[in-house]
């Protein structure tokens, strides 16, 4: 191919591209112009299930279906918001997917905003009838959500010295995902304890936060710490709750002073006292916490110089040792001024005085020896220590061997001070009973040695009780009994349960633990004790919940106690009246008496006491009903005749004793079984003197007439079988009657001697049981060529006949009726007619095989000579034919 012929294609192609492509944006300008923008705005609930419809977009715009070619729907693109809808293409109805629609987690980032939209582009197709919708769909908040607090336990810390009214805000305020009245509406507290309350406060960007105010005197050395449960509420329907501990802890300020135990001593201190030596110990208490407890021990400015240097004053833990040496120019008598000093406080005052008794040998040493833990002068015992345990020995040395020495223990408690064995001056300190840490903390014990001159040497010692876990909790109440109303709210609050443990420290810490027989629908915290039920309740399902309580405490080994709890959950009337049957259906015979039990209407209602009370009524305003609302049995006032109606509905309304009330309906159907209570009615003839002209020349076997009757019973009790039971006429027998229909026959042929009336005394009578009913009738019949003096047969009519009664059982049914088979009359006319259709199936045999004949001798005419016409005469003949067979036919 040339190169022109190249280049000359190509430009025809390209030529041909830019036409096609000016086609295009033409026909986009025409889409373009003729396409229109619209907005349809759907508003629904989040958490549809599928297959809810949205909305219908061709309806709502008024789109003509019948359109050619059809409407087509569909979506722009398939966003994320297109996930959760399903657009039907043909009819453009929009439904949920199965991809269910949670409003806070798809307007998650502004779960605050009252409004969250889906936001969808509906393309309609095709080109002609183009529009964009823009679809917005509206998610309304439901109430799915409870208000939820960030942390499970919630301090706040108020100063023992808060103000009444003072408010403290509690920063951990309840959130929920779900908006306007379906948010946090309110806060409120388990346990108050009477010295608090809370206020809620709505800040600028609409949140509400709860301020705890002090509306009761504090004071942290009575209680330093309530604990309760703070609730948030929301206000959907029902409403759902959030629970968090709150823990208000009472902080301490410097309210109390120093007080001494003692504010007046007195020590004896011998002349030969060695430095070193235990004079006394002074103890001042402060109830407050931490600094503000602190003190500090201090000689006041009184004490001379010179006693401060002989007696020394520990300012930490108040003991005072004799530092100096006593001479012959020590005084006799000391008196120390002692200052306990606390923070911001006016100093405590304690008098000691000191007698100094000057010796001129050496007194009584005592000399101990410890068993039991010591540490500075302190004496450390388990409270599980058994009795007579060994505490410490005393050795008394007596320098001067001539004198006799006296040990004795100054009692403080279940201790002894006693010689061991054989041994000279030796004591063994020992208990003599079981020490209780939670009756007494620590005991001080004085040992006395006394010589024969009198002189008294004192050894100070202190026991402290070390406390162990020897307690278990007790709960205030062994057994709590608690009610709740059924269809209570998740997480409602039942119960704070409070026990105690008088032991110490961590030992006297409490936890709360389900019984392992606790259902998993109650919730126990086991910090504070507070009991709640996360579920709602059906009183239906179970009325009373039975499970066990452990308190344990935190020593080592752990010790509980077990309490009982026994919720009843009360009824509420949250269920209709049910009845066991959907509808009811009773059978009850004609001519029931009255008053009569025709059947029990059973109904049941779940709930108890008065709401599950169910009275019943007709509610169809019938007057011949009644029904006993205490038995549920429906009556009949008067009898009931099936004839005159068959059966009855009625409509039975079970309301409880609910407020409000609830109730259900049921229909009652009532059939009546007929009972055999109406003879048969014979309808014709209708009267006995009522006749019928037979003519003598009634062939035998014709139907002369019938007794027609009916039953208004049903069932075999209006299955009618008919008999003659009384004859009478010149030859009455020549007359039969078929027991089924009631129809009468002529059996014989009748002669000149059998003209006459006949009378046939019929029998109609019924199938019923136990007793058929039956009626009579007289059939007359009149044998004669004609009707010649109409009275003198009513007169004979009129006369009682003498007919004797044919006693026999009507005979059963569907048992057919025997009859005499008399010859055809008419047999020279059927021979005749056979014999004519003989003949004209020969005829018609004839005729077709000669037209079969004629289209052979045709068709070999055609094919030897194709331009020879057919005689005409054959048609002639065909016509004449025809007619002929026409005319037979006629025949």
């Amino acid at each position: 191919m040339s190169l022109m012929s190249t280049f000359s294609l190509s430009s025809h192609g390209k030529l041909k591209g830019l036409c096609i492509l000016f086609m295009l944006i033409g026909q986009f300008c025409c889409f373009a112009s003729y396409s229109q923008a619209k907005e349809l705005i759907y508003k629904i609930n989040e958490g549809l299930p599928k297959g809810i419809l949205i909305g219908a977009i061709g309806a709502d715009l008024k789109l003509d279906f019948n359109a050619d070619p059809p409407l087509s729907f569909n979506l722009a693109s398939k966003k994320i918001s297109g996930q959760y809808v399903n657009l039907n293409n043909t009819t453009g109805e929009l439904y949920t997917s199965a991809k269910e629609i949670d409003r806070e987690s798809l307007c998650m980032e502004n779960p605050g905003n009252q409004e969250c939209t889906l936001s969808l582009d509906v393309l309609i197709l095709p080109q002609q009838y183009f529009r964009l919708v823009k679809i917005k769909i509206v998610i309304k908040d439901i109430n799915d959500n409870a208000p939820r607090f960030p942390t499970s336990e919630i301090q706040v810390f108020v100063a023992e010295n808060a103000q009444i009214n003072s408010r403290f805000a509690i920063e951990h305020s309840a959130v929920d995902p779900d908006v306007g009245i379906h948010g946090v509406q309110t806060y409120w507290l388990v346990n108050d304890y009477g010295v608090f309350t809370l206020d809620v406060e709505e800040t600028e960007n609409g949140e509400l936060t709860p301020f705890l105010i002090v509306i009761g005197t504090l004071d942290r050395e009575t209680k330093n710490e309530y604990v309760t449960s703070i609730i948030a509420e929301d206000g959907g329907s029902p409403q759902l709750l959030g629970t968090a501990t709150l823990k208000i802890i009472i902080t301490d300020v410097n309210d109390n002073c120093p007080v001494f135990t003692e504010s007046q001593i007195n020590v004896t201190v011998y002349g030969n006292s060695t430095t070193g030596t235990h004079v006394t110990r002074v103890h001042a208490f402060d109830s407050d916490l931490g600094s503000n407890a602190d003190i500090t021990y201090a000689y006041s400015e009184r004490v001379f110089q010179t006693t401060k240097s002989l007696f020394h004053l520990d300012p930490v833990s108040g003991i005072i040792k004799l530092v100096g040496k006593i001479d012959g120019n020590t005084a006799q008598f000391h008196k120390l001024s002692i200052l306990a000093k606390g923070p911001g406080c006016i100093p405590a005052v304690a008098q000691v005085t000191v007698n100094i008794i000057k010796v001129v040998f050496n007194p009584p040493v005592i000399i101990p020896r410890y068993i039991a833990t010591e540490l500075d002068g302190t004496i450390y015992l388990k409270e599980s220590e058994a009795a007579y345990s060994p505490i410490a020995f005393f050795t008394i040395k007596d320098p001067d061997q001539k004198q006799k020495v006296e040990c004795f223990l100054e009692e403080d408690g279940p201790f002894r001070l006693s010689p061991y064995k054989t041994f000279v001056n030796e004591y063994l300190l020992e208990t003599t009973d079981s020490l209780d840490y939670e009756t007494r903390t620590d005991y001080e014990l004085t040992v006395f040695a006394k010589n024969s001159q009198g002189i008294l040497i004192k050894s100070f010692l202190k026991v402290q009780v070390i406390d162990e876990n020897d307690n278990a909790p007790i709960f205030k109440q062994p057994l709590v009994d608690l009610y709740i109303e059924e269809n209570n709210a998740p997480n409602t609050f039942l119960t704070k349960l409070h026990a105690t443990d008088i032991d110490s420290g961590e030992r006297g810490e409490i936890l709360y633990i389900l019984g392992p027989d606790a259902p998993s629908v109650f919730v126990l915290d086991k910090i504070t004790g507070v009991l709640m039920v996360s579920t709602s309740l059906d009183r239906e399902e179970k009325e009373k919940y039975r499970f066990t309580i452990r308190a344990l405490d935190c020593g080592s080994p752990h010790m509980e106690s077990i309490a009982s709890v026994v919720i009843t959950v009360l009824d509420r009337n949250d269920n209709s009246p049910r009845f066991i049957n959907k509808d009811f259906s009773f059978f009850v015979p004609e001519n029931f008496p009255g008053f009569g039990e025709i059947g029990i209407i059973s109904v049941t209602d779940a709930d108890s006491g008065k709401n599950g009370w169910v009275a019943l009524s007709i509610v169809n305003g019938s007057d011949i009903f009644v029904i006993d609302t205490g038995r549920g049995a429906l009556r009949a006032k008067v009898p009931l005749d099936r004839e005159q109606q068959s059966s009855y509905f009625i409509w039975i309304e079970a309301v409880d004793g609910g407020d409000p009330a609830l109730s259900s309906v049921t229909m009652v159907t009532v059939l009546l079984l007929d009972v055999n209570d109406n003879p048969p009615l014979v309808l014709f003839p209708q009267s006995n003197l009522s006749y019928m002209l037979v003519l003598p020349t009634t062939l035998p076997g014709t139907s002369i007439t019938e007794v027609y009757a009916v039953d208004k019973d049903t069932g075999m009790n209006a299955v009618i079988a008919y008999s003659i039971i009384g004859r009478r006429g010149p030859r009455p027998e020549s007359f039969e009657i078929n027991p089924n229909t009631g129809n009468i026959t002529l059996q014989e042929a009748l002669m000149k001697n059998d003209y006459g009336l006949y009378r046939l005394l019929v029998k109609v009578s019924d199938h019923g049981q136990p007793v058929p009913l039956h009626s009579t009738v007289m059939v007359n019949l009149f044998v004669n060529e004609t009707v010649s003096n109409e009275s003198y047969i009513e007169s004979l009519l009129r006369k009682e006949p003498e007919i004797k009664i044919e006693e026999r059982p009507p005979e059963k049914l569907l048992v057919p009726t025997k009859k005499r088979i008399e010859p055809f009359p008419c047999l020279p006319g059927l021979i005749v007619l056979s014999a004519l259709c003989l003949a004209l199936l020969l005829v018609v045999i004839l005729m077709a095989a000669y037209i079969c004949l004629k289209k052979q001798r045709k068709h070999r005419s055609k094919e030897k000579r194709l331009d020879i016409e057919i005689p005409l005469n054959t048609n002639n003949d065909f016509r004449a034919n025809e007619k002929k067979l026409m005319e037979i036919s006629n025949i």
